[in-house]
């Protein structure tokens, strides 16, 4: 597997961060970075994070960043078309994926690889989530929650990704990794980012059953 190169999908958050950083420990070569932008290509469609801050990500980790905007509604078929697309301009082998054991996701994201002709990589699927937590910790992955559901609340807007989070997230009965989609991250630092990527939190949102912090590199 020395030197696959790969394609990661990119959300700025924890999990793809560190499956991109497991799947270079293992021998792969990352190239390029693809990210889902809204409608009005702004922010990200999963996690809702300044498109600006995602390049200072790409910037941090000296790879490209590619971006297409997509509703939901064309999610899949604009994904498959912008993957093949890599796939020939990067001579690409691999896609590297953050998710950890929802199958349904695991399934889509076979799909859509297969469509591009490419090997669906999950270095971190089945780990246990509390440890895969932890171990992220101890990696060296610095993340703070940007959007959150209701059972958390806009006080967790913010928060740094640590071991007195994971025991109030336990505390309200919440999965400590998030894998559900109670919360989501944007790391800040990370072993193979060059620069830390510095972000303050000017406002807090909230919609019908979530909360976002608005989010402005500084």
């Amino acid at each position: 597997m020395n030197n696959v190169p790969f394609l990661c999908s990119w959300s700025g958050g924890k999990d793809s961060c560190y499956a991109l950083h497991m799947a270079a420990a293992q021998g792969l070569k990352p190239v390029v970075l693809l990210n889902v932008l809204n409608e009005y290509g702004d922010r990200s469609r999963s996690h809702g994070i300044p498109k600006e801050i995602l390049q200072a990500q790409a910037k941090a980790l000296e790879l490209p960043i590619h971006f297409f905007e997509s509703t939901w509604s064309d999610y899949e078929r604009l994904y498959i078309e912008n993957l093949i697309a890599l796939t020939q301009r990067y001579s690409l082998k691999a896609s590297v994926f953050g998710d950890i054991d929802i199958e349904s996701h695991r399934a889509w994201e076979e799909k859509v690889s297969n469509a591009a002709n490419l090997n669906a990589v999950l270095p971190i699927w089945q780990q246990p989530r509390k440890k895969l937590v932890l171990d992220m910790i101890t990696y060296g992955i610095e993340a703070i929650i940007v959007s959150c559901n209701h059972t958390l609340g806009p006080d967790f807007l913010g928060r740094t990704v640590d071991k007195t989070l994971i025991k109030d997230l336990e505390a309200l009965g919440v999965d400590a990794c998030g894998e559900n989609g109670e919360y989501h991250t944007l790391v800040t630092n990370a072993p193979l980012f060059k620069k830390r990527v510095k972000v303050t939190i000017t406002d807090k949102e909230e919609s019908s059953n979530y909360n976002f912090a608005r989010l402005e590199l500084l």
